[in-house]
C-alpha cells in the first residue's frame, strides 16, 4: 500500500514562509508523478500543484502560482512544496498523493490515498 507522510506545517504570519515534505518510506518518490492538495475547513480538496515522474515537469494552480515552488529531492525520497508570500486564503490541511498530472488541463488525478496532511496556518 502507498503511504505518504506530510510535515512541515505551522503558524506563519502573513508573508511568510513554509517548506513542507512529503516523505515516502517503502516506495521510491521518483517511480512516481507527486501532487500536494489542500483541504480548508468545510471545503473538498483542493488541488495545489503537481511534479511529473518522466521530465520534473512542474504545474501549479492559478492561486499559488509565482508563490510555491514544488521540487524532488531524490536522495531523500522527499517532495517538498516551498510556499512563501503566505496569505489568509492559504491556511489548510496539505496532502501529498501520487498522482497523475495532466499537461493539458492542468488537473492532478490522485492515485493513493489520502495521508494524514500536515496543516498550515496563516495569522498575525
Amino acid at each position: 500500500q502507498v503511504q505518504l507522510a506530510e510535515s512541515g506545517g505551522g503558524l506563519v504570519q502573513p508573508g511568510g514562509s513554509l517548506r513542507l515534505s512529503c516523505a515516502a518510506s517503502t516506495f521510491t518518490l521518483d517511480d512516481y508523478s507527486i501532487a500536494w492538495y489542500r483541504q480548508a475547513p468545510g471545503k473538498g480538496h483542493e488541488e495545489v500543484s503537481c511534479i511529473s515522474i518522466s521530465e520534473g515537469r512542474t504545474y501549479y494552480k492559478d492561486s499559488v502560482k509565482g508563490r510555491f515552488t514544488i521540487s524532488r529531492e531524490n536522495a531523500k525520497n522527499t517532495v517538498y512544496l516551498q510556499m512563501n508570500s503566505l496569505k489568509p486564503e492559504d491556511p489548510a490541511v496539505y496532502y501529498c498523493t501520487t498522482a497523475e498530472c495532466s499537461p493539458y488541463t492542468n488537473t492532478y488525478y490522485p492515485t493513493s490515498d489520502w495521508g494524514q496532511g500536515t496543516r498550515v496556518t496563516v495569522s498575525s
